[in-house]
């Protein structure tokens, strides 16, 4: 809580907003963006919260209002306090949030197992979602490897060395540093460290699930990513999305909201007028 008290204290001018679910206390964050315009949700990845996102706010507010969800259930200031077992719970705690504040059309941006719980929110809770921008979404269009399991276990076992955690972080975000100067380095260390997750694993969408999307998607596929055989990610994504647009970007490591948060943000702008205008 220190570090994400930290963290937040980085992001540009915000309002924050609890809304009561069936399975707990959800933390929401506004920032205002011009008016008149579908507002985007931001959904993070694991381990992580709303500060995850401090490269990206600055540019995506430029273009619409902002809101930023703690996920429950992950290292943020949501709090659970009933059993979550599955897709459809995770759909309809956060249909119940949106209610909450009063979005009935918005545009869900997630990353990692963000991208997953906006894809199962638009297969369990249809309508809400104008569309979906997925940055490699985990166990959305591929499975974790093996390698990916076994290696990341050290950062859900209790007691692995920080040492050990920090090679694993690096190793995810394609080797860069992990620079705990970086508020958002320092809050997702954190929450693998002093954080124990009580969810069940996401499970991979099946064809006919993802055949039956009447959204339109984004997907963009980060090319080094390694929660995912890339390509086949992308080649899943391309044959069963209906409404997909799906691209493969090569130079991208699992984090990429923060090394191509500009680029992030003019792609995805070019598809939500998009959808708007249609």
């Amino acid at each position: 809580m220190t570090v994400y008290t930290a963290a937040m204290a980085e992001l540009l001018e915000h309002e924050s907003v609890d809304i009561p679910t069936s399975f707990g206390t959800v933390r929401t964050y506004r920032f205002e963006g011009p008016v008149g315009r579908t507002p985007i949700v931001l959904l993070h990845g694991r381990s992580a919260s709303t500060p995850m996102w401090r490269a990206n706010i600055p540019s995506l507010m430029a273009l619409r209002p902002v809101v930023s969800v703690d996920l429950l259930g992950e290292p943020g200031m949501s709090v659970q306090n009933e059993p979550i077992g599955g897709a459809a719970d995770e759909a309809r705690w956060l249909d119940e949030a949106l209610t909450g504040l009063g979005l009935d059309r918005v545009h869900l941006l997630g990353v990692s197992i963000g991208g997953w719980t906006a894809t199962s929110h638009a297969v369990h809770r249809p309508g809400r979602a104008a569309s979906l921008t997925l940055l490699d979404p985990a166990m959305t269009f591929a499975r974790l490897p093996v390698t990916t399991v076994l290696a990341t276990l050290p950062l859900v076992v209790p007691g692995a060395p920080e040492a050990l955690r920090r090679r694993v972080l690096s190793w995810i975000a394609g080797g860069a540093d992990v620079d705990d100067t970086l508020p958002e380095a320092a809050l997702i260390s954190a929450g693998s460290t002093d954080f124990v997750l009580a969810k069940p694993p996401p499970a991979l969408f099946t064809d006919e699930q993802l055949r039956a999307l009447d959204v339109p998607c984004l997907a963009l596929i980060a090319g080094r990513s390694v929660i995912h055989d890339a390509a086949r990610a992308a080649a899943r994504a391309r044959r069963l999305l209906p409404l997909g647009q799906v691209e493969l970007w090569p130079e991208a490591s699992h984090a990429m909201n923060g090394e191509f948060a500009d680029e992030i943000a003019r792609r995805s702008h070019r598809f939500w007028e998009e959808v708007d205008r249609a």
